[in-house]
């Protein structure tokens, strides 16, 4: 049986993963999209993005544009592919029910 990742079964970073791997490779979001789509706090954002940038799953991209900074944060492929690792350990355990 697939064993679920812990760093992504949190319940914000599972829906950051999942609202990230929607998008076509190479997209990207911005941080107030992600944090107004998921209800959640800046400061909470950040660290749930900082523990998935460190992991490997997510690129956070800083710029400026029109002198302001913007972030934007998209999935790696080593992201797409634990999430889907994840997602087929979730459907093992409901299967198996």
């Amino acid at each position: 049986m697939a064993e679920l990742n812990e760093t992504i079964h949190q319940p914000v970073r599972l829906r950051i993963m999942a609202a990230l791997v929607t998008l076509d490779p190479g997209n990207e979001v911005d941080f107030s999209y992600l944090r107004d789509l998921l209800q959640v706090t800046d400061g909470n954002l950040g660290a749930h993005l900082r523990k998935l940038e460190e992991a490997g799953y997510i690129a956070i991209n800083k710029l400026f544009v029109e002198r302001k900074p913007r972030t934007f944060v998209s999935v790696t492929t080593e992201g797409r592919k634990v999430f889907q690792e994840h997602v087929a350990a979730l459907e093992s355990i409901l299967k198996k029910k």
